[in-house]
């Protein structure tokens, strides 16, 4: 009978973190579920589901330690924690700015440094990341948090060559727009979701992309899946797409 997987889920207080942390455990014969995040109710809920929570902001280097600290080997890691703040580049401040870095780019790739040498000691692991559209096909106003997610893209496609001979997987799920209070927070204006509607993914669905991925794993995920195509496109023809794509950008 294998053993238990541990999985370590960050930003599982919100959107595709908290959806994937209760996925994981309505099947506690499978995996123990450590659940971190910044939102004590929401790790409240997490804990009375079985989840071990531990509250910690990933940015802040000891309270990452300190988490560390409390988990004694790690199987699986989704990194799901994440912020975007959607405006004209002259217009975010500087704060907005190194927050969406520090966030979505430092903090993985930090936090993915201390786990690494454990995984490579027992020459098995699996890393999941959410990623984004955003990261292959940029609109406007995400200027700093496409290239937050083009970096994650960078960095997981030399980190899967660097880890592969230690039986490590890496996977990305790049996800178009979530309806989450993700796009309120980041976008006040509302103008991104009315423009989007009824192509907004559901969390459950990506929720659902990253609990399969575990059990099988892939190099990446597009979804919805004709966006794999469209930043097929993209990459080909960048003017044409950007000039089809235009109405569902950010109006002025």
């Amino acid at each position: 009978m294998n053993k238990r997987k541990t999985v370590l889920v960050t930003g599982a207080t919100s959107g595709v973190g908290y959806a994937t942390a209760m996925r994981l455990l309505s099947d506690t014969d499978r995996y123990i579920v450590y659940a971190t995040g910044r939102a004590p109710d929401k790790l409240w809920e997490l804990q009375n589901e079985g989840a071990i929570a531990i509250p910690a902001d990933v940015t802040n280097k000891d309270e990452m330690e300190s988490l560390l600290e409390q988990i004694d080997s790690i199987d699986i890691v989704v990194f799901s924690a994440g912020v975007g703040h959607f405006e004209a580049a002259h217009l975010l401040s500087d704060d907005e700015i190194r927050t969406m870095m520090d966030t979505n780019v430092l903090a993985p790739i930090e936090l993915t440094k201390r786990i690494l040498p454990q995984m490579m000691g027992r020459q098995e692991g699996h890393l999941i990341y959410i990623g984004s559209q955003a990261g292959k096909v940029a609109t406007p106003k995400a200027s700093v948090y496409a290239a937050t997610k083009h970096a994650l893209i960078g960095y997981t496609n030399a980190l899967r060559l660097e880890v592969a001979q230690y039986g490590i997987h890496v996977s990305v799920i790049h996800p178009g727009p979530i309806d989450t209070p993700f796009i309120d927070m980041a976008d006040k204006t509302g103008s991104y979701r009315s423009s989007l509607g009824r192509h907004l993914l559901q969390v459950s669905t990506v929720a659902d992309a990253v609990v399969q991925t575990i059990g099988k794993p892939v190099r990446e995920i597009n979804l919805p899946g004709i966006m794999g195509l469209t930043s097929k496109l993209y990459a080909l023809s960048p003017s044409l797409m950007e000039k089809v794509g235009h109405k569902y950008f950010f109006k002025k």
